[in-house]
């Protein structure tokens, strides 16, 4: 209607006489118009400026959430029981079947990455409540898993520890450097909606329940040392599950801990426990992957110089070589296969080529003959490939 009256104004001639400060009235009216429409056109097309304190509450109501989902994970509840001690059990007969496979599905029904998380918030934001509740339910669910792991090992004792055993009872830096990653991916996929699904990968890669579930069975059978290395690989996973969730809640926002002017210092001393915790473990475990990479160097130059020395010994193959530390030096057992058999002091000239593994650490070498005879058309042939791998006789 105030468009039809301007339209009409504008359309309407002078009238006769007018005067110029009517003219000028009727000008202004028009510019008037054409301003409040132009405003308008601007509001149409231009969206409103976000309102700051809308944005603050929509981010703390994002948070209040996050914490609650993040809370429910240290719910000690049956369904935390039940699948603990379900991974327990499927996590003890993978390791006995030596199956990568079925250890890994033992990893992904494990619950014990729910109540670390939640942990790693309580120190960040100061809540006793959650800290206290969220450490009972790893307690409880690691006792599960301990114990149900406990009662496999017992009852097979008699089956040989697997290399998926074996393999968790040595820990290094490097398991200590994954565990960090997975458990600050883990962190960031509960507080992004749409990395819900990575969950499943972190649960593989921060691995809980096999080194349990492999201490304990060594425990079982009265080797301690094997059952210690198991529960060191546990413990490193757990403290750095936490620390790097901690960090991870801290780049996110999550550290109301500031707010509480009162409770910074108890805050500060639980967070610096534990980065000192995973300083004193990640000390420990690089002297272990050193020891580690000294002993492959170890086992490596033992290989290439039993290889060498072979080298004279016509149609003479490598097939195995195995290695048992003992008190004062380490025996080397190697499996030869070759036409002619060895004698005495052919082993004890292949045995001082051998380098030693520390000073004063003796080298004995014992050498396991498996006569093979290769014949051909023109006579016997003396080939390391014909009495390698590939010979199918």
């Amino acid at each position: 209607m105030d468009r039809a009256a301007g339209c009409a104004r504008r359309r309407a001639p002078a009238p006769d006489g007018a005067s110029d400060t009517w003219r000028i009235e009727r000008s202004l009216g028009e510019a008037q118009l054409i301003s409040s429409r132009a405003v308008r056109s601007f509001e149409e097309e231009v969206p409103a400026l976000p309102d700051p304190e809308k944005e603050a509450a929509a981010r703390e109501a994002a948070k209040a959430s996050i914490r609650a989902k993040v809370s429910e994970g240290s719910s000690f509840d049956a369904a935390y029981v039940v699948m603990n001690i379900l991974s327990a059990i499927v996590a003890s007969y993978g390791l006995l079947a030596d199956s990568a496979a079925v250890v890994i599905g033992a990893m992904i029904i494990a619950m014990l990455l729910g109540p670390i998380s939640a942990a790693g918030l309580a120190l960040v934001d100061g809540n006793n409540r959650l800290l206290w509740r969220s450490t009972m339910t790893v307690l409880g669910g690691v006792l599960l898993v301990l114990a149900t792991a406990f009662v496999v090992g017992s009852l097979h004792e008699s089956i040989p520890a697997t290399r998926e055993m074996l393999v968790r009872t040595a820990p290094n830096f490097l398991d200590l450097m994954i565990a960090l990653g997975g458990g600050a991916a883990g962190a960031y996929a509960s507080i992004s909606p749409r990395l819900s699904t990575a969950l499943v990968g972190v649960a593989i890669a921060t691995a809980l329940v096999p080194p349990l579930a492999t201490s304990s069975m060594f425990l079982a059978r009265g080797e301690f040392a094997l059952s210690g290395g198991a529960l060191l690989l546990a413990v490193t996973n757990i403290i750095a599950i936490q620390f790097a969730s901690s960090v991870v809640f801290v780049v996110n926002g999550f550290h109301q801990m500031t707010d509480r002017r009162d409770r910074n210092l108890s805050r500060v001393v639980e967070n610096a426990a534990s980065a000192l915790a995973l300083l004193v473990l990640g000390a420990l475990l690089v002297a272990n992957l050193n020891g580690t990479i000294g002993l492959l160097l170890y086992q490596n130059a033992v290989r290439r110089t039993l290889q060498s020395e072979l080298e004279g010994y016509p149609g003479s193959y490598l097939a195995d070589v195995r290695f048992t530390p003992q008190e004062d030096r380490v025996l080397v057992r190697a499996v030869v296969r070759s036409p002619k058999p060895f004698a005495a002091p052919d082993v004890a000239a292949m045995e001082r080529a051998l380098p030693e593994r520390d000073v004063g650490v003796h080298t004995e070498l014992r050498i396991r003959h498996v006569s093979v005879e290769v014949m051909s058309a023109s006579g016997p042939v003396y080939s390391a490939e014909d009495t390698g791998p590939g010979d199918t006789r």
